[in-house]
């Protein structure tokens, strides 16, 4: 098999502290954890509880959004993390599409997006920078944190040629497409089939729905009605979404039960879903992942949904089997 690393990606709530000791008994080499107030638990404290409980596999933010933490704060949990995990620890930053939609708002530019992530880096290094028109610095004692500078790979999730050139000046990595001169990781869903199991099974679309109908939550909130109708099933969609509140409240709905539940109107989407991207059995499934190495990225994140996520987790690590 190509040469990359599996990883999976998990939001942070009840489970995600035992689902990451469980990545770590089947061999996967990160696992990064999602970030977005309006729809999880905090971050930081399941990636402390999740460092306490494992040794080796890797932590990461999948990703960070600026606009929910002061820059100050930001670089402190980033502190405290990157010492309960022994160093273990990778904070990736976004722009926040999904997490500032869902509260009515854009996401922060690139401009801002940049400065905010130097802004973090230089508090790391032990720097003074400047907030809020003041001076300011990590004033941590000896004891109460490691001494500065603190030692965490800082990565970016953008796309696109000003983001792609961003994240070569100030960053060590990214989530994203396969950047030119920087370790590239992509996320990606899917499911190995069970021997004699039907892709197009109920269980396989119930296990990927909550990935595979985002496409027509980011149609909905970046294009409008013309760009979900145009989606299969995408019009029935809407106006399933459009009669449960007015205009001014719909961002409300559009991305609830983000990545990991499917309300009723998105159920009704899973007719329409991919079934054969990253669904088949291990080999399959691990044919496809060599290809995606292929093309340049050197992680790729797995982030399995459903009913049972464990269960994905473990059949997802047998394609390393292969």
């Amino acid at each position: 098999m190509a040469n990359f690393e599996l990883s999976c990606g998990l939001p942070p709530g009840p489970d995600f502290a035992a689902l990451v000791e469980l990545a770590e008994e089947l061999g996967y080499t990160r696992a990064w954890v999602f970030d977005s107030a309006p729809l999880w638990e905090d971050s930081f404290v399941h990636l402390a509880l999740a460092a306490e409980r494992t040794t080796r596999i890797g932590l990461g933010t999948a990703v960070l959004i600026p606009q929910q933490r002061s820059v100050m704060a930001m670089a402190s949990g980033i502190a405290t993390i990157a010492r309960i995990s022994g160093g273990r620890f990778r904070a990736c930053f976004g722009t926040g599409f999904t997490s500032r939609f869902a509260m009515g708002q854009s996401p922060m530019t690139i401009n801002a997006l940049a400065d905010y992530f130097g802004a973090v880096r230089k508090l790391l290094a032990g720097q003074t920078v400047i907030l809020d028109g003041k001076p300011a610095r990590m004033l941590h004692a000896d004891g109460i944190s490691e001494p500065r500078p603190i030692e965490v790979p800082l990565w970016l999730s953008v796309l696109g040629p000003r983001g792609a050139a961003l994240a070569g000046d100030v960053a060590d990595g990214v989530i994203g497409p396969p950047h030119a001169t920087l370790p590239t990781a992509t996320i990606a869903s899917g499911t190995v089939l069970d021997p004699g199991e039907d892709r197009g099974s109920d269980r396989v679309r119930e296990a990927i729905g909550p990935w595979r109908v985002v496409g027509w939550h980011t149609a909905y909130s970046g294009g409008g009605a013309e760009a979900v109708d145009a989606k299969p099933g995408g019009q029935a969609w809407r106006k399933a979404l459009e009669a449960l509140a007015p205009e001014g409240e719909r961002h409300l709905l559009t991305f609830e039960g983000h990545v990991t539940h499917l309300p009723d109107r998105d159920r009704e989407l899973l007719e329409h879903i991919d079934v054969n991207t990253l669904v088949g059995g291990a080999a399959d499934v691990g044919r496809q992942l060599a290809g995606l190495a292929d093309t340049g990225f050197h992680e790729i994140i797995y982030t399995p949904s459903g009913p049972d996520v464990a269960r994905e987790l473990r059949a997802f690590a047998s394609v390393r089997e292969q």
